[in-house]
């Protein structure tokens, strides 16, 4: 991967909120995700839904038929009374998914929250509770320090405004500073309303915009941004992102939780060789039963044509509909 760089320090930061929608349900098992609340926060655009099936949970390694519902503990037959709302939001937030130099980067997970019209604050939030542990045995990690607070966030003109606590500029400089900032950065623009960000730290901060664009180096050759790390994945499954690659080519594939191609295509960027272009995908797939997989992107040896930085994304497949 090219080197890592950005923009330098900081610059003051809010945010208010919207909503990120929920969707409606995969198909398969995944069943349907609770409406959005009505009433977003005016001030952040909703982006396009995501859906994911057990972000709450802690989803067992092996393969299985039924994703935990995070809406309830509870037996379905013997609903409790007076229970609370359970409308919730999902939300992401962006880490950094380890791999080879080509392969190591950005990557966005979910987290579903109680319904709420400070997602901003809640992407912060779940940004900077850091990685859960099956994300972490995966090679999931993040580059912003542990103990670092949100003080405040507001969002003015398209620019979110964050005040983070002085543990976020510990140790700062090289590459992992860079990697927090793209980070924040990354993770408060995935509302479409939100332009840019400027990031201060106590307090203090200058007028400087951090966007998306400063950070591209942190993106791997081939970048998945939908769908998240450990969503559901769709059937057929909708796949879009960017890539730097030769000829603007590379493979998408679907494989099953043992591990068994399910489907295998190529893609063209609308740019390539030394430029970054977008691609949007669709990839049927047959599986026999709903159950954790993988997303594989990979580009091919110029030399003997063999799978090169490939990138692998944990997904939940279903059968088609």
């Amino acid at each position: 991967m090219n080197a890592r760089h950005g923009p330098l320090l900081l610059t003051a930061l809010l945010v208010v909120t919207s909503l990120l929608a929920a969707c409606s349900g995969g198909s398969g098992g995944l069943g349907s995700v609770p409406p959005v609340p009505s009433s977003p926060e005016p001030s952040v655009a909703q982006g396009s839904p995501d859906v994911t099936p057990a972000p709450s949970a802690e989803p067992s390694e092996e393969p299985t038929t039924e994703p935990t519902d995070p809406g309830s503990s509870q037996s379905p037959s013997s609903p409790a009374p007076s229970a609370p709302s359970t409308e919730t939001t999902i939300v992401r937030a962006y880490f950094w998914l380890g791999g080879s130099a080509n392969a190591d980067g950005l990557v966005a997970v979910l987290r579903e929250i109680p319904a709420t019209k400070s997602v901003a604050t809640a992407a912060m939030n779940a940004l900077l509770g850091g990685p859960n542990a099956v994300e972490r045995a995966n090679e999931i990690s993040s580059a912003v320090p542990n103990g670092t607070q949100l003080l405040g966030i507001t969002i003015e003109n398209g620019i979110a405004t964050v005040d983070l606590s002085g543990e976020f500029a510990s140790a700062a400089g090289g590459s992992a500073y860079q990697q927090r900032l793209g980070q924040v950065v990354y993770t408060l623009t995935q509302f479409p309303s939100v332009k840019g960000v400027n990031l201060h730290i106590d307090g203090a901060g200058d007028a400087n915009v951090l966007k998306r664009t400063d950070y591209v180096d942190l993106l791997p050759a081939m970048w998945v941004d939908r769908p998240a790390w450990g969503a559901a994945i769709g059937n057929p499954a909708h796949v879009t992102g960017s890539a730097d690659v030769f000829e603007a080519t590379f493979r998408v594939a679907i494989l099953d939780g043992s591990g068994k191609v399910l489907a295998d295509q190529q893609v063209m960027a609308t740019c390539g060789t030394g430029c970054r272009g977008t691609f949007d995908v669709t990839v049927p797939y047959d599986v026999s039963k709903a159950q954790y997989g993988t997303l594989r992107v990979s580009d091919s040896s110029e030399q003997d044509g063999s799978p090169q930085d490939v990138r692998d994304y944990r997904v939940w497949l279903t059968p088609k509909s």
